[in-house]
């Protein structure tokens, strides 16, 4: 199966809550309320220094997904 890099995500418990599921390596899930992420693979120290590095990164495009799905909505 194929996934799309990003996947919006959403939970009426947790109503205020923006997830945006990333499929590729790295795989994480951030919620875009407060760009808390949660790590779905496991890191050594020396992938953790160039994942810091990334990670900015990774928020922008996560972001970025999300506005233009907004958009697409919206239309």
């Amino acid at each position: 199966m194929n996934l799309p890099k990003f996947i919006l995500g959403d939970n009426t418990d947790y109503p205020n809550a923006i997830y945006v599921i990333h499929t590729e390596f790295p795989r994480f899930i951030i919620n875009l309320e407060d760009d808390e992420i949660e790590w779905f693979e496991d890191f050594d120290d020396e992938d953790e220094k160039e994942l810091l590095a990334e990670t900015e990164n990774m928020i922008k495009q996560a972001t970025e997904f999300y506005d233009n799905e907004i958009l697409k909505y919206e239309e």
